[in-house]
């Protein structure tokens, strides 16, 4: 079924929720895991599936989104699989940009019908899991579905923030509502399994991850010209339609990374002994672009429930439940908990490490900082004897160098922390 389908991954709107993280780059370039991009996952999946033609839809803040796909996802010459990327356009039929994910598709048309395919699927690009994708199909397949969606379980509080599904026994999608509130969101309960039922997990959730046969999908773009949204729009139509749409329910981790609390929580999550998404997987490896880098060197650190990408160059005194990218350079005695830490694209100078540690213009921390509940952008200089603590005490509030979101410190990419700076501390 590798040649049957086609998957097109949505690169997402302007990112507001991930500011100021999407301030000049896209929500599926932001980086995760110390070493990888957003986009890295949905390809990933895709590889790992055997669906090998893959076509990313881009808009706002490309450039970087761009260059990572171009350097990073290239198939030999005895292949037909690609990696495409598809960029809002203006044509004389179309002068607009992507005004939403349907709209998205349907101005894409002209480029995705060079391709033969029975079913196409979309992907959401700022998404963190682990599925193999062609259960998706052959579920589609056997319930001779023209549309799937799939749903993951979740409890009666997280419906508000969800497309929820009301699904029958035989797996068909019998309703939608879009974002129920929790006065009314009891009539919409599916019939599932008792291993979600027992936690409590009565409601069935939209994924944004969708299965189209070819030419339902072109039906729905043509019939519905002023549709521009799949979730809101297009999926409810064809629910109440006279369509098949099914549900594939999946019970493993999700997380849809939209906002700075779900970023933080999900790359720290990353740090646990035993995380849900597993970063080690044999048989089903993340990709990213290979840098080359030199291991990463550590002098006297304590280090607990952290991952340290790829060469870095770390003296710090601990380093707690944090993630530190690549690159990174910490000072000695600085002590980071709770922390994300997306380190640096390149080094300055083959002269600055490590016989230079005490230059205070070289990118990373200095010593003896305090950082807790922080996120450091890339590229970031932070002086000495910086103290950053992040908490609940902190209200919203952005400056030139650094914004705070729901008591997470984000200090801006490229920007000079002078020493002696306190963030929250006082």
């Amino acid at each position: 079924m590798r040649d049957s389908t086609i998957a097109m991954i949505l690169g997402g709107g302007a990112g507001s929720r991930l500011h100021p993280l999407t301030e000049d780059r896209s929500k599926p370039a932001v980086p995760v895991g110390g070493s990888y991009r957003l986009i890295d996952i949905p390809i990933s999946n895709c590889i790992n599936s055997d669906i090998r033609r893959m076509f990313v839809l881009t808009q706002f803040n490309s450039a970087s989104l761009n260059r990572h796909i171009k350097e990073t996802y290239s198939f030999d010459r005895f292949s037909n699989g690609f990696v495409d990327i598809l960029a809002a356009e203006q044509t004389k039929e179309n002068t607009d940009w992507f005004q939403g994910t349907a709209d998205a598709v349907r101005k894409s048309f002209k480029r995705l019908n060079k391709h033969d395919y029975e079913y196409l699927m979309i992907l959401s690009g700022d998404q963190l899991y682990q599925l193999d994708l062609q259960d998706i199909i052959k579920d589609h397949i056997s319930k001779n579905a023209d549309v799937t969606v799939a749903t993951i379980p979740v409890v009666e509080e997280d419906c508000p923030g969800f497309g929820i599904m009301k699904v029958n026994g035989k797996g068909l999608i019998e309703d939608f509502v879009e974002k129920p509130s929790l006065e009314e969101v009891a009539k919409w309960k599916s019939e599932l399994p008792e291993k979600y039922t027992s936690q409590g997990k009565y409601y069935l959730a939209s994924m944004g991850i969708y299965v189209f046969n070819k030419e339902i999908i072109k039906k729905l773009i043509k019939e519905n010209p002023d549709d521009i949204d799949f979730g809101k729009q297009i999926i409810p139509k064809a629910v109440m339609s006279d369509l098949t749409v099914g549900s594939f329910p999946f019970g493993g981790y999700w997380s849809d990374i939209g906002s700075i609390p779900s970023y933080y929580k999900a790359n720290l999550d990353l740090a646990l002994p035993l995380p849900d998404f597993n970063l080690y997987d044999n048989e089903n490896p993340i990709y990213t672009r290979s840098r080359m880098l030199a291991p990463t060197k550590i002098f006297g650190t304590t280090c607990s429930n952290t991952l340290i990408a790829n060469g870095c160059i770390i003296n710090a005194a601990s380093i707690t439940n944090s993630l530190i990218g690549i690159r990174s350079r910490i000072g000695k005695d600085t002590v980071i908990k709770d922390s994300i830490i997306l380190g640096n694209d390149y080094y300055q100078s083959t002269l600055n490490t490590p016989s230079r540690l005490d230059d205070k213009d070289l990118l990373g921390i200095g010593k003896a900082c305090n950082m807790t509940k922080t996120i450091v952008d890339r590229n970031v200089q932070i002086g000495d004897n910086v103290t950053i603590i992040g908490g609940d005490h902190l209200e919203d509030t952005e400056t030139d160098q650094y914004c705070v979101r729901d008591g997470i410190v984000i200090i801006k990419k490229r920007i000079k922390i002078e020493s002696g700076t306190r963030i929250g501390a006082d």
